[in-house]
């Protein structure tokens, strides 16, 4: 007489679900780095609260530009200041938060000089969680600086047309961009040899694209070979975009561009900065 033998539910669920364990793993893969983004990111957040001084930057920078070049340039170019602000005030915006995401490099050259990343390597968490959550506790800064920028240009006068809204979507859009620029400079951070000189390279790298764009004034009275630039700088098509959405309430083709371009820099660089930061000793 044969004996049949009825499976087993492990032998079942093996059977008739041979990757299931592997899509189990994968998924407590996913969830273990995005865990652990969270934990890197709110020990930023503490590092933050244990040394406000880091928060200077983002605000006395939008405060000081925002007088400066108000009443420098709103009369020479607008008539008054009041006139000039809708201008200036995506303009500084931009400026301000782009800066601010230099930082991020810094920092991480410090703590990698300091051994902490070292530490981090050798605990079984997920590779890109010191970078990611370091970036990730960045946009606190960001966040600072841009409602700093638009309570500024609102004491001064500045009535965005586009309201609540269109202020708020210009705010997310400067931080979106922000987070994936400063995946750049996340990368200097790991290759470069000194935090003074990822600063250095930020500076060079920021300076033409801020001040060579249309954050300040109109292209049109620059010369011809400059609004060849300009017109391609990608910080003129993020100024353009954040003024659409504040002044005018609208999402055009620069809002599209400027998210296109914040997607491809996070797809090329965060990669980059991984491998370059696993290579490290």
């Amino acid at each position: 007489m044969t004996t049949t033998l009825l499976p087993t539910a492990r032998d079942a669920r093996t059977t008739i679900v041979p990757g299931l364990d592997r899509d189990l793993k994968n998924r407590t893969s996913l969830r273990q780095t995005v865990d652990n983004t969270l934990t890197m990111a709110h020990r930023g957040l503490l590092k933050i609260k244990r040394t406000p001084e880091q928060l200077f930057d983002v605000t006395l920078q939008p405060i000081l530009f925002t007088l400066m070049f108000s009443y420098i340039f709103g009369g020479a170019l607008a008539g008054d200041v009041k006139s000039y602000l809708p201008t200036l005030i995506p303009g500084i915006l931009v400026q301000t938060v782009i800066t601010t995401s230099v930082v991020t490099g810094v920092q991480l050259r410090e703590d990698m000089d300091k051994g902490v990343f070292d530490r981090f390597k050798s605990l079984p968490i997920a590779r890109i969680a010191p970078l990611s959550g370091a970036l990730l506790a960045d946009t606190l800064r960001y966040l600072i600086a841009t409602t700093l920028t638009f309570v500024m240009g609102f004491v001064m006068g500045y009535r965005p047309e586009g309201g609540l809204g269109g202020v708020v979507a210009a705010g997310v859009m400067v931080i979106v961009c922000s987070w994936a620029v400063s995946w750049i400079f996340a990368f200097f951070g790991v290759v470069a040899r000194t935090a003074s000189s990822v600063q250095g390279i930020s500076m060079i790298v920021l300076f033409p694209l801020t001040f060579l764009s249309n954050a300040y004034v109109d292209p049109s009275t620059m010369p011809g070979w400059l609004q060849g630039f300009v017109s391609v700088n990608p910080i003129s098509h993020l100024v353009t975009a954040v003024r659409d959405l504040a002044n005018d309430g609208t999402f055009g083709s620069d809002a599209w561009i400027s998210l296109l371009g914040a997607a491809v820099i996070v797809a090329v660089f965060a990669p980059l900065t991984v491998k370059a930061y696993m290579r490290k000793a």
